[in-house]
């Protein structure tokens, strides 16, 4: 029997990790979701940013020391506390954040994720889901300092968020990681607020990279055994050196709470979405024009491909891009921009991440050839026409 607290087209058990309540429930025994919260290229800052207490090199790695009490006191301060409180109608208590979060005559709401300051000036970055539906937001500091917090801007499709508070002092911050450099098998370390327990640190491994779990056709998801739990939303994902590889996101559970499957927005996806919207209040994505389908062997084996390599190219819009360059229904987009599409999935990202304006060489498979279309991206429509 479907939960009251599952949403439409997500897989059984997948959850996102906000720790919510109604008015009047403890949080700790409120049922909960997967998710822990309520609820193109960078640009270049024009003013340098405030300046932030230096923190040391990172300490020894697990594995030399055993212990990542070293690691833990170096990052820590740039972990925070989100808490929100907001209404909802009751057409919004089962929305796809899976949380007990709504009631009945839009009653009060209370919420609690987790965030990480990127600059000393206030930055701070969390989930879309954790704020999305926040009238007032709160952040706690590491050191029990308690501040207001206004939305920057947000990012449905990638759950990222951007928030800003105003301190007395600069703020440390914590650094990027390259998270195309983490490998299966690497040492991950999450902080968070799980069930309202701030400054929570567990540890793992990085399980397995590229995970798709069916949630918008541009994730990416580093999976890693590092326990994280409703309320861990936003938090983020070290790697040994002390940098952020991934921001906790959701979780695959039949109960609720961690069983060793976290889900992860890499580092590098989420650097240049929050460079955005730093920089726009929102995120401008390129746009080809095509509907693709994934090549199933089947599928390859009829078009005559020895491989089932590339993305099927199953509808080309009207007055797209793609349709201006003479890509066809049946194509098979091999490359673009001189990147490999492997698989279908990999083509939307790619395009997503490209300025609107850029032309681009198009590799295609048709009639058993190869072709390459020069194609100019434009600027994604809204609402989206496509998925790439």
């Amino acid at each position: 029997m479907k939960s009251p607290f599952e949403s439409e087209g997500r897989r059984p058990g997948l959850r996102r990790m906000t720790a919510a309540l109604l008015v009047g429930t403890a949080l700790i025994g409120a049922p909960v979701v997967a998710v822990l919260a309520f609820g193109a290229p960078a640009v270049a800052q024009s003013q340098p940013p405030a300046a932030a207490p230096v923190l040391p090199a990172a300490p020894l790695v697990p594995a030399m020391s055993g212990s990542f009490a070293g690691l833990a006191h170096q990052v820590m301060p740039g972990v925070v506390n989100v808490s929100i409180t907001g209404h909802q109608g009751p057409a919004q208590v089962a929305d796809r954040d899976g949380g007990p979060r709504g009631g009945r005559g839009g009653q009060q709401i209370h919420g609690a994720g987790s965030g990480f300051i990127i600059d000393p000036a206030g930055y701070i970055v969390t989930n879309n889901h954790v704020v999305k539906d926040a009238d007032e937001i709160s952040v706690t500091l590491n050191d029990g300092t308690v501040l207001p917090a206004k939305v920057v801007g947000t990012d449905a499709k990638t759950d990222l968020a951007l928030i800003k508070v105003k301190a007395d002092k600069p703020l440390t911050a914590v650094e990027w990681g390259d998270s195309d450099a983490a490998q299966v098998g690497d040492w991950v370390m999450a902080i968070g607020n799980p069930y309202g327990l701030g400054g929570t640190v567990t540890a793992g491994i990085v399980s397995a990279r590229g995970r798709d779990i069916n949630s918008n056709p541009l994730e990416d998801f580093l999976q890693i055994d590092a326990p994280i739990n409703p309320g861990n939303s936003g938090g983020p994902s070290f790697d040994a050196g002390g940098k952020v590889i991934g921001i906790n996101s959701e979780i695959y559970s039949p109960s609720g709470g961690s069983v060793g499957i976290g889900f992860a927005i890499p580092s590098n996806l989420a650097k240049t979405v929050i460079a955005q919207i730093r920089e726009h209040g929102s995120v401008q994505r390129g746009w080809l024009g095509v509907q693709i389908q994934a090549l199933t062997p089947e599928l390859a084996e009829a078009a005559g491909l020895d491989t089932a390599k590339g993305g099927l190219v199953a509808e080309v819009q009207k007055n797209s891009p793609a349709l201006k360059a003479g890509l066809r229904q049946g194509d098979v987009i091999v490359s673009f921009a001189g990147k490999p599409v492997e698989q279908s999935k990999d083509l939307p990202r790619l395009v997503a991440e490209t300025a609107s304006g850029t032309a681009v060489p198009v590799e295609v498979l048709r009639d058993g050839k190869t072709r390459t279309l020069s194609v100019e991206i434009a600027l994604q429509p809204k609402p989206d026409k496509a998925e790439s």
